[in-house]
């Protein structure tokens, strides 16, 4: 209790708010300071833009704009980046709250989000996300809906849609219900999506040792090449359902919510092959045999995950209008979510080889169950905008099965934080600080001797940012920003410890880690004069104890602390995979390690473009570039950091259609890290055509034709542990029809 007591004591961290890449109004309709007008780096797009656009993932949906990226791991799987930061730096929420999935355990596992009937994505960039959660060194993605409506409905609303696609064979369905009856509000929404294995150029698969053999060619890569038109178990199916009642009145609102979404997604990629690919033996002919068996042995399984999550929500405000506070705004959520990896023959497999091998694979059921409830109070008056916060959260994670690679973990959090907003003469202040009481508990078993060490780590974050915005003219405005951060380690970077499929390493934690510390400064020009427009943002982020998966046979492990690595029992080829991993059933699985070291993350993001007035419609031309570096303290690039980009785009509108043609240009990657290879360049041409029809005032009918990847590119995503294995899909085109009442 004490240290709840000490909390009440302090003022935690909260920050200013994050920019539009255009100078238009735009309204956040989920964040601490509610204000319609945005003055830092903040990308909102409009749920309009999303229901348009082709079904996909949440880290796909963003993909394009400018400092944000994704590590896909299939069609699924697309964990968002901000300025080169993933993982537990990037926090996705719902409706202002973090979304707790299992996402966090598994870069095969997908965020658990369902983009239909959405009002918007909220993305900001930078340590002025801290406004949201803790630890976000990176920036969060907030998607926002309106299944608890915050102001009454004006009639009855439906909406129904259908999509389909060619990539995959695909397609998607759609409903939407809103009504107030009685003065209460209801919301219904429900989804349906089936996507089949996804096509990628003839040839684009390669695995390690045809990069290391690209002029040795055998029989059984020919043959195995044959088959190289489609990711096998790059499926992805969801059946997503939710629903909503509030009551509003000069008083505030009150309101509920139940969300049910259960998925199933094909794995491509699973370190059972790696196991077999000889990697100790690359350079040989032997070898190349071993690794060419190995994918025979597996073409016929099926690997796979199906997730499930319930959430109930409760969300309300409430206007006191007393002396101090004006109002007061609540919620708490109850997750319980669920995802299970199995492994199976297909049909037709029956007399396969392995199978006996394979059906020694038991389902992995990975689990996250958490309540949290918080508070918002408004103390703001005539001259500031004043906010203060509270959060509690009490969050259980387990992993049960064959693949249960953590032991059962708990994660309690206790936040206060204070925010301030006040207008001077010369220019704007934004003010946020917040302290972060943590909790993490958990154990490691040693797998010699079976032995449980068990840890508590108890200890407090102070994070702050402040802003300074300004007008230079009537036509440039500029914001300055600084904020300290810092990130205690996750459950998965303190108790990890065994092999991990997905990433085909056996990887092991450290509940001794320090916490990061970000010092993030970023400074932003934003520019409109008529037709023309301009953004630009510059940044640099130093990262003091910056936690990464390194493998054990590089040069850093020895440099963070693994002296007792490089003993040579340790490291003779031999005994590693003999002793070290071949007794535990491990094969070759490369071992990892969690280290810290120094870091260094700098970039810039640009834009500039021009609408104009064209026949009856306005033509909007635009280009973009984003460029992330990103160094260790000893010079070594940080890995899995995607390259620079350029995006070209077209819009034209006039009445009821929408044309827009984008041109993404991914520029070949050379500052990889140790352990990786260069990616190669690739350009990807999108197309999207809306035209909405009005039916006799009963409804509009908006029609949709899409294009992605129409040149049919051989694309890698540098930011994938699979590159290689799981390319980005081939040409894509499809047709999607909207109705709405």
């Amino acid at each position: 209790m004490n240290k709840y007591l000490f909390s009440l004591l302090t003022f935690s961290v909260f920050t200013n708010l994050s920019l539009a890449a255009n100078m238009e109004e735009v309204v956040v309709t989920s964040s601490l300071v509610d204000t319609s007008e945005i003055t830092n780096p903040l990308y909102v797009i409009d749920g309009d833009e999303i229901a348009d656009d082709v079904t996909t993932s949440l880290g796909d949906a963003i993909d394009s704009y400018l400092g944000v990226s994704i590590a896909d791991y299939g069609a699924a799987v697309g964990q968002p980046i901000i300025r080169g930061m993933s993982g537990p730096r990037v926090k996705i929420l719902k409706n202002g709250m973090v979304n707790r999935d299992v996402s966090g355990l598994g870069v095969d596992h997908l965020n658990d989000v369902d983009l239909s009937d959405i009002n918007q994505i909220e993305i900001v960039k930078g340590p002025s996300s801290l406004l949201y959660a803790n630890g976000t060194i990176g920036g969060i993605i907030n998607v926002v809906d309106n299944t608890i409506a915050t102001s009454d409905f004006d009639g009855p609303e439906l909406d129904l849609g259908f999509e389909t696609q060619s990539v995959n064979d695909g397609d998607s369905q759609f409903l939407n219900v809103k009504n107030n009856i009685n003065g209460f509000n209801f919301t219904f929404a429900y989804k349906d999506t089936t996507l089949g294995n996804f096509d990628v150029p003839t040839g684009a698969v390669i695995h390690e040792e045809e990069e290391d053999h690209d002029d040795h060619e055998e029989e059984g890569h020919d043959d195995h090449e044959e088959n190289l038109g489609y990711i096998n178990n790059s499926d992805f199916a969801v059946e997503a359902t939710k629903f909503g009642i509030s009551k509003v009145g000069d008083w505030g609102y009150f309101g509920f919510s139940f969300d049910n979404l259960e998925s199933l997604y094909g794995i491509p990629f699973h370190g059972d092959e790696h196991e077999e690919e000889g990697h100790d033996d690359h350079g040989d002919e032997d070898g190349h045999d071993d690794e060419e068996e190995g994918h025979d042995e597996h073409e016929g399984e099926r690997i796979f995950s199906t997730t499930d999550s319930e959430t109930f929500s409760i969300k309300g405000m409430y206007n006191v209008n007393g002396n101090l506070v004006n109002s007061v705004t609540y919620n708490y959520r109850d997750s319980d979510y669920s995802l299970t990896e199995a492994h199976a023959e297909e049909e037709g497999h029956d007399e396969h080889e392995g199978e006996e091998e394979h059906e020694e694979h038991a389902p992995t059921v990975f689990s996250n169950n958490a309540t949290e409830y918080g508070a918002i109070f408004d103390i703001s008056n005539d001259n500031m905008t004043q906010k203060v916060v509270f959060n509690f959260v009490d969050e259980d994670s387990s992993i049960v099965g064959e693949e249960a690679f953590m032991n059962p973990a708990n994660n309690e959090e206790f936040t206060l934080g204070y925010y301030m907003s006040k207008d001077l003469e010369a220019f704007k202040v934004d003010f946020g600080m917040r302290l972060d009481q943590i909790e993490r508990t958990g154990s490691v078993t040693d797998e010699d001797h079976g032995d449980i060490d068990y840890y508590s780590i108890d200890d407090s974050t102070n994070s702050f940012a402040v802003s300074l915005g300004r007008e230079l003219s009537d036509t440039v405005n500029m914001s300055i920003g600084y904020a300290s951060v810092e990130r205690l380690p996750s459950v998965i970077e303190l108790f990890m410890n065994g092999p991990h499929m997905a990433t085909g390493r056996l990887e092991t934690g450290n509940p001794n880690l320090k916490s990061e510390t970000s010092d993030n400064f970023d400074i932003t020009f934003n520019y409109e004069n008529g037709e023309y427009y301009g953004y630009a943002s510059f940044y640099v982020n130093d990262v003091d104890n910056y936690i990464t998966l390194m493998d054990e046979d590089e040069d850093h492990a020895e440099e963070e602390g693994h002296d007792d690595h490089d003993e040579d029992e340790h490291h003779d080829d031999d005994d590693h995979d003999s002793d070290g991993h071949d007794d535990h059933g491990h094969g070759n699985l490369i071992h990892a390690d969690y280290v810290q070291e120094d870091a260094e993350f700098d970039g810039y993001e640009i834009e500039f473009g021009r609408t104009m007035s064209l026949a009856s419609g306005e033509l909007t031309l635009s280009f973009g570039r984003d460029v992330v570096n990103a160094k260790f303290a000893d010079g070594h690039n940080v890995p899995r950091i995607n390259p620079a980009r350029n995006v070209y785009s077209l819009a034209y509108e006039q009445d009821d259609t929408i044309f827009k043609l984008s041109m993404k240009d991914v520029e070949k990657q050379n500052d990889f890290g140790e352990g990786e290879t260069a990616s190669e360049a690739y350009q990807m041409l999108d197309m999207r055509l809306t035209k909405r029809f009005n039916i006799n005032n009963a409804g509009d009918l908006k029609v949709t034709l899409f294009g992605r990847n129409l040149l049919d590119e051989v694309a890698r995503n540098h930011a994938s542990f699979v590159k290689n294995e799981v390319p980005l899909p081939g040409r894509n085109y499809g047709i999607k029809f909207n109705f709405s009442y």
